[in-house]
């Protein structure tokens, strides 16, 4: 039976959909260099090292910058706040069309391309303040699904190339999020009764930073979103260096990666709504450090490492969606966007550092097996503190 604390507001889902579409435009916009990276290894005669660099740097920034965005949300609302980013992303898309040839250039485009991945800080504030406590879960992870951005950028990047030249996905990209971001401005509202902070940024990131939650959260994150954000943005790389596969094969079959996670991460939050985030989160990174832990040892491609990759990609999307729901529910309504611009940048952080380790890795043993090691032991661990996290949910029910 619905309570009149569980019903929805008129409006919550069309702002929920505004929100995370919002985010997937961005994160097309911030995926973009990742699928090119082999080209530009090619053509500028780049390591393995520095094309690490070239994917991790948008990631980065991206995450980063998620702590101003969030605050920011508390302040101004996500109908000023998503607008802004939608229209100030076009311009390092475009910037992207004039660098090409260039290291450098790609390095400082890339690294305010990292405001594409920012939006995630102003659209979960935004859904948790539309829907009761009963349904943030899936809410939230409904604008995770945003990180589908990404896939598309994968899918279409190798394509466009071919067919149009090398800039037309950026135009493209552009003339989308301008469209878009005109959408925001004339459909876009902040929830009824939102409260203004009235203290200063560095009071209420301090504030944040205090809670008991906060750190533990985004360590999990780190896991779960920011494993996520590594292989999408790596994959590609990794598909082509240990399988030999083609760069449009290879593509294809990131983007189905990210696919996956993408479509799990809603029914990460429904599960978490329904059984707790604690026990979700707990499964997910069990068959985590399994699934890792096999793909160590570089099955063949068909069926072994595929199905690997899948059920790594299935669980981290559903892992990410019950993090968020963990959060909804510890965090008070008033700092959320506070507490999600920490966790949400701790958690592109883990996306920074694998592809960094992995190429590194790569370069000094050709092989990507330590690497997957490591993920297998932080999943474990990360695992047996989530046990501690449901014992403690038990223990005070």
């Amino acid at each position: 039976m619905t309570t009149p604390a569980d019903r929805v507001a008129p409006g919550a889902y069309r702002n929920l959909v505004l929100a995370a579409v919002a985010f997937l435009l961005n994160s097309w916009a911030w995926g973009l260099i990742s699928p090119s990276s082999a080209h530009y290894k090619q053509v500028l005669g780049l390591s393995a090292v520095q094309q690490s660099v070239l994917v991790a740097v948008p990631v980065l920034v991206g995450s980063l910058g998620r702590i101003p965005v969030g605050a920011l949300t508390d302040k101004l609302g996500a109908r000023v706040v998503l607008p802004a980013i939608t229209f100030l992303t076009v311009l390092p898309v475009l910037a992207l069309s004039l660098v090409g040839s260039s290291y450098a250039g790609l390095l400082v485009v890339g690294f305010f391309l990292g405001l594409g991945g920012t939006p995630f800080a102003a659209s979960v504030p935004h859904a948790n303040a539309w829907f009761p406590p009963a349904k943030r879960g899936f809410a939230l992870g409904v604008v995770g699904m945003g990180m589908g951005g990404t896939a598309i950028a994968a899918v279409l990047t190798a394509p466009m190339r071919k067919h149009y030249g090398d800039n037309a996905q950026f135009y493209l990209v552009a003339a989308v999020l301008v469209l878009y971001g005109l959408l925001l401005m004339a459909l876009l509202r902040d929830p009824p009764g939102r409260t203004v902070p009235t203290t200063s940024f560095a009071h209420r990131f301090a504030e944040a930073s205090r809670q008991s939650m906060t750190w533990p959260l985004a360590g999990l994150y780190a896991v779960t979103f920011g494993g996520y954000v590594a292989f999408a943005v790596y994959l590609v790389t990794y598909l082509q260096t240990a399988y030999g596969l083609a760069q449009p094969d290879a593509s294809l079959k990131a983007a189905g990666f990210t696919l996956v996670a993408v479509v799990f991460r809603p029914p990460g939050g429904w599960l978490s709504d329904r059984i707790g985030p604690a026990k979700v989160l707990a499964v997910c990174l069990a068959v985590l450090a399994v699934m890792a832990l096999v793909q160590s040892f570089q099955p063949v491609l068909y069926p072994w490492a595929t199905v690997s990759f899948l059920v790594m990609a299935a669980v981290l999307g559903a892992g990410a969606g019950a993090v968020f729901a963990l959060l909804a529910q510890v965090t008070p309504k008033a700092t959320v966007g506070s507490v999600t611009g920490i966790v949400g940048a701790v958690g592109g952080l883990g996306g920074f550092v694998p592809p960094l380790v992995m190429g590194a890795v790569y370069g000094w043993t050709d092989s990507y097996r330590i690497g997957l090691l490591l993920l297998a032991l932080v999943a474990l661990g990360s695992f047996l503190y989530t046990l501690r996290i449901g014992t403690h949910d038990r223990r005070n029910s």
